[in-house]
C-alpha cells in the first residue's frame, strides 16, 4: 500500500544495501502499523536449548565456537513440544517423569529426544541441513565427499549448499521424487529406487531411535507427526520393525487406519513402549508463548 508505514520500512531496507533478518523487517512493520501492540517472536529453536553443551557442541575448534556461534541449534522446536506434552496428557503421566522420541517426519525431518519435559538432543544442527535424509536435502553426509563431488562438478561452496539443500535426499535417489505420496506409491509399483529412497529414510529414523533411547537410558513412549510421520503407514512401520530389544512394537492393523486428525494409539499387545500419532499444533504453541509473555 503506497504511503504505508509498513510500505515505507519495507522499502527503505530494500534500498539501504544492508542485509535484515525477515522475521525483523515484520517486526518493524507491525510496530508501524500497530506502534501500541507488543511484538513477540516465537523461534524454533527454543525448545531445543535445554540440550547439555555436550550434545549441541561440534568437535571444531572452541574458539570458533565462541566467535561464531557454530552449534547444534535443531529445528521444529514448535511441534516437538507440542507433541511430547500431548503424549504424556494423552497416556496420564507426568512428562517430567517420562522419556520419549519425537519424530517430526515431513518434506523436511527431524527427531528429538524429551527427557523429563525437555530436550536433550535433536537431530538437525546448525541448519536444518543435518540429520536424516529428507525430501530434497541429504541429511547426514561426509563433508569430505561433499568436497569431492564439487571438485568433481565443478561446483562453488555456494552451490555445493544449494545441492545438498535441494538436489538430495528422496529427489536424488529416487530420481526426482520428493513427495513420499509419490514414493510410496511407484515403491508399490514395483520402482527400486524409489523403495531404496523410502528404506534409507526408514533406517535412519531407526538408528536416531536407538540413538535416542540409548541417551535417556530407556525410553516411555514414541510419537510420530507431521505429513509423513501422521499419513504414511509404511514409513512407520519399517521405522518400528525389529525393535523388540527395545520392548517396542506396533499394531500393524491399527497402523493402516485413516488419519481422522485424533491422536492414534497404534502401540502392539506386547509393547512396552507406547506408539503414538499425534498431529502437530505449531500455531498453538506460538499463540500460548505470546500470551504466557504478554
Amino acid at each position: 500500500v503506497p504511503g504505508h508505514p509498513a510500505t515505507r520500512i519495507y522499502q527503505a531496507v530494500r534500498s539501504s544495501g544492508h542485509v535484515v533478518h525477515a522475521a525483523i523487517v515484520g517486526v518493524n512493520a507491525c510496530r508501524a502499523a500497530m506502534p501500541k501492540t507488543p511484538m513477540v517472536l516465537v523461534f524454533d529453536t527454543g525448545f531445543h536449548f535445554t540440550m547439555p553443551e555436550y550434545a549441541y557442541m561440534y568437535a571444531v575448534k572452541y574458539e570458533h565456537y565462541e566467535k561464531y556461534k557454530i552449534r547444534r541449534y535443531g529445528a521444529h522446536g514448535t511441534s516437538h513440544k507440542f507433541v511430547s506434552q500431548e503424549a504424556a496428557k494423552y497416556v496420564g503421566k507426568n512428562i517430567e517423569d517420562m522419556k520419549i522420541v519425537t519424530c517430526h517426519l515431513g518434506n523436511g525431518s527431524s527427531i528429538t529426544a524429551v527427557k523429563g519435559g525437555k530436550c536433550i538432543d535433536t537431530s538437525m544442527g546448525f541448519t536444518p541441513l543435518a540429520g536424516v535424509p529428507m525430501g530434497t536435502r541429504s541429511g547426514d553426509i561426509d563433508y569430505a565427499a561433499a568436497e569431492y563431488i564439487a571438485r568433481k562438478e565443478g561446483m562453488n561452496v555456494t552451490e555445493m549448499l544449494t545441492y545438498l539443500n535441494k538436489e538430495c535426499g528422496m529427489k536424488g535417489i529416487s530420481g526426482g521424487y520428493s513427495d513420499f505420496r509419490d514414493l510410496t506409491s511407484r515403491e508399490e509399483a514395483g520402482d527400486k529406487r524409489s523403495k531404496l529412497a523410502l528404506d534409507m529414510f526408514s533406517y535412519a529414523c531407526k538408528k536416531y531411535v536407538g540413538a535416542y533411547a540409548a541417551a535417556m537410558n530407556g525410553l516411555d513412549c514414541l510419537v510420530f507427526t507431521a505429513g509423513v510421520g501422521e499419513n504414511t503407514p509404511s514409513v512407520r512401520s519399517a521405522i518400528c520393525k525389529d525393535m523388540q530389544y527395545l520392548g517396542l512394537e506396533i499394531d500393524e492393523e491399527k497402523n493402516l487406519l485413516k488419519n481422522d486428525g485424533s491422536i492414534r494409539d497404534i502401540t502392539g499387545k506386547n509393547s512396552k513402549v507406547r506408539v503414538l500419532i499425534i498431529p502437530t499444533n505449531e500455531e498453538l504453541v506460538i499463540a500460548r508463548e505470546t500470551l504466557a509473555l504478554v
